[in-house]
């Protein structure tokens, strides 16, 4: 897997899946969620509608994924993902890194190949961003998966930097 940076919209990535960092409601929200569902236009809004209507009454939980067709986007799919509020007391790194494993399975049973990913947690849910970076480069990089292009599209100069520093001295299997 060719795992790449970008600092930019994740709205604009011609990929076959973008994930969202959704909230739990699935209905819309702020950030990155709110951005891919003005750009993404009624179809997406519509696709969660059904999703709560028939699967995910109480909201999609923590860490797992769900995908829904992409609407106006160049991406052909949406993939949903929910992450954690940070916490300075409370270990969940554990629902975070689910939230990237999560997608890249959703992401395989649609048969994507290309995922652009955000800085899930780093937004309103305050997830210090080098920990996030360290989190999903670690998660994505050992996560059995047929993705071969997989991106990150960060928003900021910061969060592009935070996670290439990352990128640059992870180590290559993981761990």
């Amino acid at each position: 897997m060719e795992i790449t940076l970008v600092q930019g919209d994740i709205t604009a990535q011609d990929v076959d899946a973008v994930v969202n960092a959704a909230n739990s409601s699935l209905l819309g929200g702020g950030g990155v969620d709110g951005a891919i569902h003005r750009r993404g236009g009624p179809a997406i809004l519509a696709a969660c509608r059904d999703l709560r209507a028939s699967h995910y009454g109480r909201g999609l939980p923590i860490g797992q994924a769900v995908a829904t067709v992409a609407g106006d986007l160049p991406a052909r799919w949406v993939i949903h993902t929910v992450g954690p509020v940070f916490s300075a007391t409370e270990d969940r790194s554990h629902l975070l890194a689910s939230c990237y494993r999560e997608s890249l399975r959703v992401a395989d049973e649609l048969g994507a190949t290309s995922v652009a990913f955000p800085a899930i947690s780093t937004g309103v849910y305050s997830w210090p961003v080098d920990d996030a970076a360290r989190i999903a480069i670690d998660t994505v990089r050992v996560a059995p998966t047929q993705v071969t292009d997989l991106r990150f599209v960060l928003f900021t100069p910061d969060a592009y930097g935070s996670f290439e520093r990352t990128l640059d001295t992870a180590d290559p299997s993981g761990r």
